[in-house]
């Protein structure tokens, strides 16, 4: 009797480990069908009688009364209005009164699932720098080339390089040695990995041997200005172990947050005389440098509004599992009063962009999206508003979130409304040039030549908010699992 009951016991324990598996999979893999990419190759377009706001360098600001013509995913024709004829069975778009751009690209994010790349493409992104690889990455980003799914153009790094300290985090990888360190480049080259992130609490032994690795597999390096061990009185009393100037010439594609570089460069000294010289010395060295001024500035506007502005029109698009791992974080910022030092600082932070960008040091638009706060692809508007208050014109600031994104991480043939380019565009009501945070709400959007009319981005911007607690969860655990 006993050994029938423990039988029992085990088969109706093996069936609900069967039926739990087959519910996470069902959970991991049911991705919106708003992400469903069309037929290829997608249907011939017409955009006739459009003002454009091309990118080309050489070209005026913006050209009124253009026709541009888009074949096979790329843009085979620009000439004036009624001037380029449809071929048989394309879709003609009348432009008067809009203006055309190219996709937008959001070159600093942490996507969590694959819902928010329906938030993206809902306001114009056409591509994205994922800045905390986990496994599933690499298998997205095959997806998205291989046409198995409808999103930006993506890049990742690996998984965060740090060592331990104040800015250490469980989802990141700590390394205290340079064998460590090494071992850590090479795995995730392995994995298919092939740009680095560095951290701000890099101790010197690992990251002179993540330098030396990565350069020896071909491997890019970006990141944050690593400090080293930060001991008592740092940074005001005491210098850092790692100066700031020891992350310049060592070929990093980007340096991340223009709050780093005012914390480790300046030793947080407001200082815009100070500021004015190191924008001098990085437009000497030559590494751009994504601001993200509204990864800062949200944490201003959660204080300000005593915890209001997390719950925005949008808000429900960020991810629940983000929302759960960030509550403590909420709660503090809701609570706190930023007069002292956040909004001081924030303010500092816009300033010290205008000065880097009076210098010439090439600038990228990145938002932090997939932060508690930070909604993903909506965002960017806001990073643009904030670049413009900067002190950079509309023009300049869509140049940072279209043609020199494009060329520094490296989305070949995209950034320019140009024959030849790929047909990444965003169609506006509005001008930008007038309004920069006109780019939020798109008319329509191209990716790789497939029409995103009114109707599919309302599609997609209700399926952004399909994002799953579960499936990020599952996502975070097998990151943690990996060597």
């Amino acid at each position: 009797m006993l050994k029938t009951l423990l039988r029992r016991a085990a088969v109706a324990l093996a069936i609900l480990a069967a039926v739990g598996t087959v519910a996470l999979w069902y959970v991991v893999h049911d991705i919106p069908d708003a992400l469903t990419r069309g037929p290829w190759p997608p249907q011939p377009v017409l955009i006739d009688d459009v003002r454009v706001v091309s990118m080309v360098p050489e070209a005026p600001p913006v050209q009124a009364g253009r026709a541009v013509l888009i074949e096979n995913g790329t843009i085979s024709q620009v000439g004036p209005a009624g001037s380029v004829a449809p071929p048989p069975g394309a879709r003609v778009i009348r432009g008067t009164g809009r203006t055309l751009l190219p996709g937008l690209i959001d070159a600093h994010v942490h996507l969590n699932d694959e819902a928010e790349l329906a938030g993206y493409l809902a306001h114009g992104v056409t591509g994205i720098r994922n800045m905390s690889g986990y496994p599933f990455h690499v298998d997205l980003a095959i997806r998205l080339v291989s046409g198995d799914l409808l999103g930006p153009d993506f890049v990742t790094t690996g998984r965060i390089l740090n060592s331990p300290g104040p800015n250490e985090s469980v989802l990141q990888h700590l390394v205290t040695t340079a064998d460590e360190a090494r071992a850590a480049v090479r795995a995730q080259y392995r994995a298919g990995f092939r740009t680095i992130k560095v951290y701000s609490n890099l101790r010197r032994e690992p990251y002179e041997a993540i330098l030396d690795e990565a350069a020896s597999l071909g491997m890019a390096v970006t990141g944050h200005t690593p400090e080293g061990v930060r001991s008592a009185g740092v940074p005001r009393e005491r210098p850092f172990d790692i100066p700031w100037e020891a992350s310049l010439g060592h070929g990093f594609t980007t340096l991340e947050h223009v709050e780093t570089l005012v914390w480790h460069g300046l030793r947080d000294d407001l200082d815009l005389a100070r500021m004015g010289d190191l924008a001098a010395r990085l437009a000497r060295s030559g590494e751009p440098v994504t601001p993200t001024l509204i990864a800062h500035r949200r944490l201003v506007l959660i204080a300000e509004s005593g915890g209001a502005y997390l719950d925005r029109p949008g808000s429900e698009t960020i991810n629940p599992f983000v929302r759960f791992v960030e509550q403590g974080a909420e709660a503090w910022w809701s609570g706190m009063d930023p007069a002292a030092y956040e909004r001081p600082h924030t303010d500092f932070f816009v300033a010290a962009t205008g000065l880097l960008h009076q210098a010439g040091v090439p600038l990228l638009a990145g938002t932090d999206a997939g932060g508690f706060g930070i909604i993903p692809g909506a965002s960017l508007a806001r990073e643009l508003e904030l670049l413009v208050e900067a002190g950079l014109t509309p023009h300049d600031a869509l140049a940072s979130a279209t043609r020199i994104g494009a060329e520094v991480l490296g989305f070949d043939d995209a950034g320019r409304v140009a024959p030849g380019y790929r047909a990444n565009l965003t169609l506006l009501p509005d001008d930008p040039l007038q309004d920069v945070g006109a780019v939020e709400h798109p008319a329509g959007v191209m990716i790789r030549g497939e029409w995103l009319d009114a109707d599919r981005l309302a599609g997609l911007r209700a399926a952004a908010a399909d994002t799953s607690f579960v499936r990020s969860l599952w996502r975070a655990l097998r990151m943690l699992a990996a060597p």
